[in-house]
């Protein structure tokens, strides 16, 4: 599928020749983390935890019905914040993180962008709401972790740092030494964009489907695209560079 861009013609191209520092989301625009790991079983697993140790009034019916982890992550930590019950309700999550990022499904020519980019200078940061662990271990086997170095960020025990505040897209910045406008966030949802949007960071929208994109649009996202092939074209024209391997050197 493709969604058209609702900006300029040249909009793409400016948002890539600016970008010295590409802050990726991970679930989504590089991989389908849940892709043989049930998303909704791991949300579902979560909340029959909570309910056999007698909590499950710490969640509205609806957070009960969301199927989404996270969520129910949010809403735990909301009523109990920084606590030993919000730090094991994490760690469950991370050991499923872990677990599903063996089966996850690569996004559409993310792997050959990510060296792409790599290849002609700019550099590579992961900012998500997942565990930097399992994003790492997935970067790890389909060889791009040195493509990133260091520059994983992700979900810690404070969870009033995830997306939409902006707090792992400020830390990318201030690791790699890039003004905000010298930057790229790519994401797939409205909390991604928002985050970019306090950061301060120029955003691109990827959207698998056109609810994806409807959602980003509505966001404020002004450039969507519904798959990653023409970025790649792009950025290879006007790179004029063979791909190269991955760097192990970047600080």
């Amino acid at each position: 599928m493709t969604i058209e861009t609702e900006s300029d013609p040249d909009a793409l191209s400016a948002l890539i020749r600016r970008a010295r520092v590409v802050l990726w989301d991970f679930d989504g625009p590089i991989c389908r983390l849940f892709a043989g790991h049930s998303a909704e079983r791991v949300a579902g697993d979560l909340v029959s935890w909570l309910e056999e140790r007698g909590l499950h009034g710490l969640l509205t019916d609806a957070e009960r019905e969301s199927l989404d982890a996270q969520v129910v992550l949010r809403a735990v930590d909301r009523g109990h914040p920084g606590s030993e019950l919000v730090a094991r309700l994490e760690e469950r999550l991370t050991q499923e993180e872990l677990r599903a990022a063996a089966s996850a499904m690569p996004t559409a020519y993310a792997d050959p962008l990510i060296r792409t980019w790599t290849a002609v200078g700019s550099r590579m940061a992961i900012t998500t709401n997942n565990s930097p662990l399992a994003a790492r271990a997935y970067l790890e086997s389909r060889g791009l972790a040195g493509c990133f170095g260091p520059h994983v960020y992700g979900r810690s025990g404070e969870l009033r740092h995830l997306k939409p505040d902006p707090h792992c897209l400020n830390t990318a910045l201030h690791a790699t030494g890039a003004a905000p406008a010298d930057a790229l966030m790519i994401g797939d949802t409205p909390s991604d964009h928002q985050a970019a949007e306090r950061a301060g960071v120029p955003f691109l929208g990827y959207a698998r489907t056109e609810a994806k994109a409807k959602q980003l649009r509505v966001a404020g996202a002004g450039t969507v695209v519904g798959s990653l092939e023409g970025l790649l074209h792009l950025l290879r024209h006007e790179g004029s560079l063979r791909v190269g391997e991955c760097s192990n050197t970047q600080r």
